[in-house]
Parts: structure tokens; C-alpha cells; sequence
């Protein structure tokens, strides 16, 4: 009964810090729709996003991933801070660029990843 009931504390203490995460970081993230509507009130400025991984691809400690924020997706250029796998909740801090070839695929708007990101 005792190792039902610290089993069913796991879920809620585990939601609990899923829900800290994106309100300690929602507050300051940038909804993608605002990047993608106009991409150059955002260039090389910092800017922090926060979504679900919906696309990944990557070697060697470098690669893209696709972030989905509910109101529109953004490629992420990462350069030794790793891909997560598809389907991970991050937050991205990193700067806008238009026009970035990764692994012979085009992208018009990218964010280049410029601190690890974190995975709730």
C-alpha cells in the first residue's frame, strides 16, 4: 500500500516540475508565430523559445531540431550543444538568421542555438 501511494506521488511532483519550467521560462520566451511574422525585428538579437521537439537531426554533437510552440514551428541550429530527440519539451535561448544551409537542407529562418538548452 505504502509503494502505491510514493508511485502516485511521482506523477504530480513530476507535472509539477514539467509546469516550473515552462512558467519560469514563459514569461520570457518569444512565441515563434512573432519570429516567423517578422524575422527582422529579431535578428541577431537574443531570443528564447519554448515548445516541443518535433523534428530532429544530427552527428557528432551538432545538428537541427524543429521546436513547436503551439502558435508556429522554428528550426534550431545546435553546434556542440547536442540534439534532443523528437517529441522533448526544451527551451532555447539562441540568435535569429535568415538563410542557413545545415546537411544540404535550406532553411529561411533559423535560431542559432548560443546556450544549451534545457529539456523539462
Amino acid at each position: 500500500m505504502l509503494d502505491y501511494k510514493i508511485r502516485c506521488l511521482g506523477t504530480p511532483i513530476n507535472l509539477l516540475a514539467l509546469a516550473l519550467l515552462i512558467f519560469a521560462t514563459g514569461c520570457s520566451a518569444t512565441k515563434i508565430s512573432a519570429i516567423n511574422n517578422d524575422p527582422a525585428k529579431y535578428m541577431a538579437k537574443d531570443v528564447t523559445i519554448a515548445g516541443q521537439v518535433t523534428n530532429s537531426f544530427g552527428v557528432a554533437n551538432q545538428g537541427a531540431f524543429e521546436v513547436d510552440d503551439g502558435t508556429g514551428r522554428l528550426w534550431v541550429w545546435s553546434s556542440g550543444f547536442g540534439v534532443p530527440s523528437q517529441g522533448a519539451h526544451v527551451v532555447v535561448t539562441g540568435r535569429v538568421q535568415a538563410g542557413v544551409a545545415v546537411a544540404g537542407r535550406f532553411f529561411a529562418n533559423v535560431l542559432r542555438e548560443t546556450q544549451p538548452h534545457k529539456t523539462a
